[in-house]
């Protein structure tokens, strides 16, 4: 019995990207003509969260280019590849994808650092799995300014993750009072690990209690430091750390 061939050995990462959206578009239409939805349990639901999970690594594989395109192409995955998205638009986002890939993208080939560093800080397949595409696009940001060697934007979008983490364990465990002042807003970083540390609707690992003072000062020197400029040290010290907190947070908010 023939097996299917799995995308990891069919191609470039920009052509597994493209077949990837083609088949998408395919699986919709088909689902669209038996009036069956992609957000609940069918062969096309799964069949589109195979696909979106292929497009992630995909996308993950590519070289890195600027910040904003990267951002950019993050958002359009998550259009053309979320169940969430009507047919029609998904249609419209499946376009601009391909043009993107087509023209900004066309000489992409995998970076030699991403490859050597694999899922950069944190593995974007963990967080596909949230279905969330802002935390997605955060995580692309967060890596590929890294394999890049811009540490300071990587240090940055890493206390962006993290503080998004823990709202979300908040938010998700129904006790977002805890972490809101006077204004009505929540409250900065520095006062949300510290509410975080001390909350006791979970308990915390000792590795996320040992790194989260590192985390938050590192991010916080990236973004407002005045002489400071992070090295690639600075980043890989507290790599273990972005892995184990991001990842117990998603937990506690049972998005993982």
């Amino acid at each position: 019995m023939s097996t299917r061939r799995r995308t990891t050995d069919d191609g470039t990462p920009l052509a597994q990207l493209e077949r990837a959206v083609e088949s998408a578009l395919k699986t919709a239409k088909v689902a669209r003509r038996h009036k069956l939805g992609l957000g609940g349990n069918n062969f096309y639901a799964n069949k589109l969260v195979e696909l979106r999970a292929d497009a992630t690594n995909a996308f993950r594989d590519l070289a890195s280019g600027s910040v904003g395109d990267t951002s950019a192409l993050a958002e359009l995955i998550e259009g053309v590849f979320s169940p969430a998205t009507n047919y029609g638009e998904r249609g419209a986002k499946a376009k601009e994808l391909n043009y993107a890939l087509r023209t900004t993208w066309r000489e992409g080939t995998p970076a030699a650092k991403v490859a050597a560093d694999s899922e950069g800080l944190f593995p974007l397949s963990l967080l596909a799995k949230t279905k969330l595409g802002y935390l997605t696009s955060v995580g692309l940001q967060m890596n590929g300014c890294y394999a890049s060697e811009w540490y300071d934007a990587s240090a940055v979008m890493m206390r962006r993750l993290i503080e998004i983490a823990i709202i979300e364990a908040f938010e998700r465990k129904g006790i977002a009072a805890k972490i809101t002042g006077p204004d009505g807003n929540y409250v900065q970083l520095t006062e949300l690990i510290n509410r975080a540390l001390a909350e006791t609707a979970w308990t915390l690992g000792r590795n996320t209690k040992k790194y989260l003072p590192q985390l938050r000062d590192v991010g916080h020197m990236s973004a407002h430091g005045r002489y400071f400029h992070a090295q690639k040290g600075d980043i890989d010290r507290v790599r273990p750390g972005c892995r184990v907190v991001v990842e117990e947070f998603l937990r506690h908010a049972g998005l993982l």
